[in-house]
């Protein structure tokens, strides 16, 4: 859609006009033509003074057969065959999304010597389980495993397409989505399926004040990517089912890229993986006062997160930050000190199973979602706290 400018219905004076009508300024008269540029903001105030010299046409919907796509694919993410947590995560949703239209679950697994593994992506609610397998899908590179998800997707037809928001993830599937030009809506923190197959992806818009449901009706397949700990894993069921093997061509596996040395690092410290945390915020007047905090920490075993402006304020590291900008967390007991509540942070936390909230002013948000509240001075409770772990035997 866009807006038509027709040059013969205009002269200098007309186009003078229209474009003090501008109200970004984004027209230009030049050469005996009127055009326009990225400042427009279509918001349509010349169409409505134009008298017909220029046009808001709006492109025609793409109709598409639904009846030819069906079931809804997870790609399983794995490093050497383990799998990502995220995967399984996924195929329980994917279960609830498939059942409203009788639609199957199936995977998709790309690498070497992963057969075996690929397994155990039926225990989790696969009804299919695809495996391309091949020396050259050995490490990630992405021109070859866009070529065998697009190759899969043109063979198999899935309607809906989940993948993990990690570092893999946010890679491969906006390549794939911008190959068959369909859409592709990045960090889901829900999912819906509708009757008509159409996959409602939903995700904080505007700095997290409004929820936006998103939908590609008239394209498939219909991507996402969603977040680690956003949904539970659902419970393992043994299977005998064999996965189904994909043919892996040498045209599937050309690269202008190769990798010449891999360096494995230590693993981070990943509070997503916590089940317990300890998380500070803005209530924490210091640096120094954050020891307070990390003694309750260490009483626990817990974590330490924040919110972001600790981080900017150099106290943390990004990889410690729970909120939209930073990790999604689940864990079985979350604290909250000095956490005022924003609706950024909630986002990433509202699955934890116990929330426990220490702030000062009874009308904090943080209070609309923990479990437990304590109104007070964070510097009075949190000795309390550690006085009376101190008597627990």
């Amino acid at each position: 859609m866009g807006l038509i400018i027709h040059n013969n219905l205009i002269n200098e004076e007309k186009a003078r006009a229209l474009m003090g009508s501008c109200p970004f300024g984004a027209m230009e008269y030049k050469d005996g033509k009127l055009s326009i540029g990225m400042q427009c903001k279509m918001c349509k105030a010349c169409v409505r003074k134009s008298d017909g010299a220029i046009t808001f046409e709006e492109e025609q919907a793409s109709l598409i057969d639904k009846s030819l796509w069906n079931g809804v694919l997870v790609f399983c993410e794995h490093y050497e065959g383990h799998i990502h947590n995220v995967t399984f995560e996924l195929l329980g949703k994917a279960k609830e999304l498939a059942k409203v239209n009788d639609e199957p679950v199936l995977a998709l697994m790309i690498g070497h010597n992963i057969t075996s593994k690929a397994q155990e992506l039926y225990n989790y609610g696969a009804d299919s389980v695809y495996v391309y397998d091949d020396p050259g899908l050995k490490d990630f590179l992405i021109e070859p495993y866009a070529n065998v998800f697009e190759d899969f997707i043109k063979a198999v037809k899935p309607s809906a397409i989940l993948v993990g928001a990690t570092n893999v993830g946010r890679s491969l599937a906006p390549r794939v989505a911008a190959r068959l030009h369909t859409g592709l809506t990045a960090d889901c923190t829900s999912l819906e399926m509708t009757e008509s197959k159409d996959l409602v992806q939903i995700r904080p818009a505007f700095g997290g004040n409004i929820m936006a449901r998103i939908m590609t009706p008239n394209h498939r397949p219909q991507f996402c990517t969603v977040r680690y700990k956003i949904f539970s894993k659902p419970p393992r069921i043994e299977s005998d089912k064999k996965p189904i093997a994909m043919t892996v061509t040498p045209q599937m596996l050309a690269s202008h890229a190769r990798i010449e040395e891999i360096e494995v690092k230590s693993p981070d410290v990943d509070i997503s993986e916590a089940d317990v945390i300890v998380q500070a915020g803005r209530g924490v007047k210091t640096q120094k006062d954050l020891e307070l905090v990390e003694a309750l920490a260490a009483r626990l075993g817990a974590r330490m997160a924040c919110t972001r402006p600790l981080v900017e304020n150099g106290w943390f590291s990004a990889k410690q930050q729970i909120g939209l900008s930073g990790r999604t967390v689940k864990p079985k007991l979350l604290i909250c000190v000095g956490v005022s509540g924003a609706v950024q942070t909630v986002a990433g936390m509202k699955g934890s199973d116990c929330i426990i909230a220490i702030n000062s002013d009874p009308e904090a948000p943080i209070f609309d979602v923990a479990h437990y509240g304590l109104v007070g001075d964070l510097y009075k409770i949190i000795p309390s706290f550690l006085k009376e772990l101190d008597n627990v035997q």
